[in-house]
């Protein structure tokens, strides 16, 4: 019993430092090595269109809009899909002069069925690079867009750039702890896997690809984290997303807790259930090929939300430390635990050091063990009633 129970702490201790360490390894790459020049020859005819998928976005999609069109050549080079829209959202968008369609659906609702529908009707100009932008979105500097088009037209691959969440005029702890998270996620991350040469995920939003590239995929589904599948889909057939790191997508976190809850349970959950049944077959396939990149790209995808990974830390340390106090497991548990932990908080500090002590104050982090707290849910959720559809987070 000993043994077996000793075992089993072991597994599951190396179960949470192997994503901690790759994402120390992230960090410290993020940090500390030099970025790769993605250079290109620009084509002066390259045809680009923007793809707004957008569902009652009428609060805010004007603003998105004229952000966007001083990046485009010409307002019809911005496709709006107002998709299931009951209020204003294609009316203000024509009155921009951006092209707009429609579509209604009562049974294939989410925001791959959007995104497909437009693709179709993109059939008819064939564009050389469309960028995927959420109607919620503001893009800086205004090269952005084309920078990504041209970049993505001229090494045919995909190409992300960063996505970042704009804090609230009147921020809590909260917003500030979640504004962190995404940063980690979404900037170190993904500036770590960048310099590394190693392929980075997709984030849903300022996006490029050549066109005849995402006609080799499907995103007609509901998936409930589309972009994470279309990147894992795209890799797999031989096309990893460059990271551009010179632009900025920002959205902003939703303040109401309702809206918040709903937000982070459809990305969180959806993350959970693409780690579950992605990264096997990717870790599979790439000791199969021999291929380092595409083993960083599944040690990356295995990472769990970081409030997850605190969680699951927490709990298996606590339970380590109790059962080596009783007598009935071996101190080597505490000590894989000891230095897991060690990987996330220097990952954590480190981040914040580089990135956000300017915006977020180091007392801040004191409050990520409530952040925690608020997620529970969430996690349970995921066992015992998981979400099953894509649910649109509804703005303030």
């Amino acid at each position: 019993m000993y043994i077996f129970f000793n075992l089993l702490l072991v597994i599951l201790a190396l179960i949470v430092i192997l994503p901690s360490l790759f994402l120390l390894i992230e960090t410290l790459s993020a940090l500390f090595l030099k970025t790769p020049k993605l250079e290109y020859k620009a084509n002066p005819n390259l045809h680009t269109k923007i793809l707004i998928p957008a569902h009652n976005e009428a609060l805010g999609i004007e603003k998105t809009l004229l952000n966007l069109i001083d990046q485009v050549k010409q307002p019809q080079d911005i496709l709006v899909v107002a998709d299931n829209c009951s209020d204003q959202t294609a009316q203000i968008a024509r009155a921009t002069g951006v092209s707009v369609i429609e579509r209604d659906s009562q049974t294939q609702k989410g925001k791959g069925f959007a995104l497909d529908y437009g693709l179709q009707y993109l059939e008819q100009s064939k564009p050389d690079v469309v960028v995927l932008v959420d109607a919620d979105c503001q893009i800086t500097p205004s090269s952005t867009v084309e920078n990504i088009a041209q970049l993505a037209y001229f090494k045919n691959s995909p190409v992300q750039t960063t996505y970042l969440m704009e804090r609230p005029s009147e921020p809590s702890a909260k917003d500030l702890i979640s504004a962190l998270a995404f940063l980690v996620k979404n900037r170190v991350r993904m500036l770590g896997m960048s310099k590394l040469s190693f392929p980075c995920p997709l984030q849903g939003t300022g996006m490029a690809f050549p066109f005849e590239m995402l006609k080799k995929v499907s995103l007609n589904s509901g998936n409930l984290v589309e972009d994470m599948q279309l990147g894992i889909d795209l890799t797999l057939l031989g096309y990893p997303s460059l990271y551009y790191c010179d632009g900025t997508v920002l959205s902003v976190l939703p303040q109401e807790s309702a809206a918040a809850k709903t937000q982070r349970t459809r990305w969180e959950q959806g993350h959970l259930n693409t780690l579950l049944t992605q990264v096997p077959p990717i870790l599979k396939a790439a000791l199969k090929q021999k291929s380092i990149k595409l083993l960083a790209f599944g040690l990356d995808l295995a990472i769990p939300p970081l409030s997850l990974l605190v969680l699951l830390w927490l709990s298996l340390t606590a339970l380590s430390l109790g059962a080596w106090l009783l007598g009935i497991a071996s101190f080597v548990p505490l000590l894989i635990l000891a230095l897991a932990g060690l990987f996330i908080v220097s990952s954590i500090l480190l981040s914040w050091a580089k990135f956000a002590r300017e915006e977020i104050p180091l007392t801040t982090l004191l409050s990520i063990p409530f952040y925690i707290i608020w997620k529970i849910p969430i996690y349970l959720s995921f066992l015992l009633r998981r979400e099953q559809k894509w649910v649109r987070t509804e703005r303030d």
